[in-house]
């Protein structure tokens, strides 16, 4: 697993984040809100608080892509 998309992200105090099936993230927090469209392949959801990537499997275009979209 990719040492950067095993990661979670953690969601600050004041920070709302959505995701939609399709899997546009919306981000709104006190600075404003930000939307950006993923690659559909990798799944995004929310748990405790955190914001988890995971790839469907180990194919290399999932590896690449898998922490491309934890960073982004």
């Amino acid at each position: 697993m990719s040492r950067v998309g095993r990661l979670p992200i953690a969601i600050p105090a004041g920070v709302t984040v959505t995701v939609t099936p399709d899997n546009v993230v919306t981000v709104k927090g006190p600075k404003g809100e930000l939307t950006k469209a993923m690659v559909k392949d990798i799944n995004i959801a929310i748990e405790d608080n955190q914001v988890v990537v995971t790839r469907p499997s180990d194919v290399k275009e999932h590896r690449a892509l898998h922490g491309l979209t934890r960073a982004l």
